[in-house]
């Protein structure tokens, strides 16, 4: 029997990626100097232009999917026979998988033939991007719903995620750190080196002194966490609107490591939106988080 693997567009997956492999997304919301939108193709306003406002000055609020927008989105699947493996956002940064866990028991009630997971991917960006990517794999090889969950949900916690940011003030804004020490580290350059821990929450882990330091950075965390095949693994990279500081990056853990099959792609309004501008971001499957 057929299942579709659906998730949220807080994976920042470029849009080839959800074509390529026929995986439907719930855009979440977000809501700029006033105006509202959904992230999605149809979006109205291209990452560049978001980025620039918030260089401007603007400022980004963002809203978790809803349990009937949850419904209203996966229930169409159901109808045509098809069970659904959602991959929902963190539920340490977000609401957003609570309301896809509520909407599922709602459809059990009524589709009681049909099959609703939802694992919370304790992942963000890209990182949930590459837990999608891998349940697709898997969902090739022949796993069943079931089985794909449970690999999820066994290696999910092996998904690192290594970010730096180039402005601590969203990061402040956002709660991550106080405004003395965003103030203070922003007149000093620097740079903070964050992760995303086994709850699924944002942690600051370190600090580098300059961009360049804080890219090295986060080649050396790959070094020092990756699984010995890491040659070989797909490993992504997702940015704010910094592509040239990306593709050094992808360029360094080519030389440093000799990784083949790197994939970078923009972060999104919902994420960029706490964030900020110039961020860069790394994922890949490690020992531990």
């Amino acid at each position: 029997m057929s299942y579709r693997i659906t998730t949220d567009s807080t994976c920042d997956l470029p849009q080839d990626f959800y074509r390529e492999r026929d995986i439907a997304y719930i855009g979440l919301a977000f809501q700029l100097d006033g105006k509202q939108y959904k992230e999605g193709p149809d979006e109205g306003i291209t990452s560049k232009e978001f980025y620039n406002q918030l260089r401007g000055g603007k400022k980004s609020s963002t809203m978790q999917v809803n349990t009937f927008e949850f419904t209203s989105f996966v229930e169409p699947f159901l109808q045509q026979g098809e069970d659904v493996l959602h991959i929902a956002f963190s539920s340490g940064l977000s609401g957003t998988c609570d309301s896809c866990r509520r909407g599922a028991e709602e459809l059990k009630e009524k589709y009681p033939d049909r099959t609703v997971i939802v694992v919370d991917s304790l992942c963000a960006s890209m990182g949930e991007g590459l837990l999608v990517y891998y349940a697709d794999e898997n969902r090739k090889k022949g796993m069943s719903l079931q089985e794909n969950a449970d690999w999820l949900e066994k290696n999910k916690l092996h998904l690192c995620h290594w970010f730096t940011v180039d402005d601590l003030m969203f990061l402040h804004r956002g709660g991550r750190v106080n405004k003395a020490s965003a103030v203070f580290g922003s007149l000093l350059g620097i740079k903070p080196v964050l992760h995303v821990d086994d709850e699924g929450h944002l942690i600051l882990v370190s600090k580098a002194r300059g961009r360049a330091g804080s890219i090295d950075a986060l080649v050396q965390r790959l070094k020092e966490s990756a699984n010995p095949d890491i040659q070989d693994q797909m490993v992504y990279i997702s940015h704010g609107d910094c592509l040239d500081e990306a593709e050094q990056l992808a360029g360094k853990l080519r030389k440093a490591v000799g990784i083949k099959n790197i994939v970078i792609s923009d972060i999104g309004a919902v994420i960029g939106s706490h964030s900020g501008p110039g961020t860069i971001a790394l994922f890949f499957m490690g020992r531990q988080r």
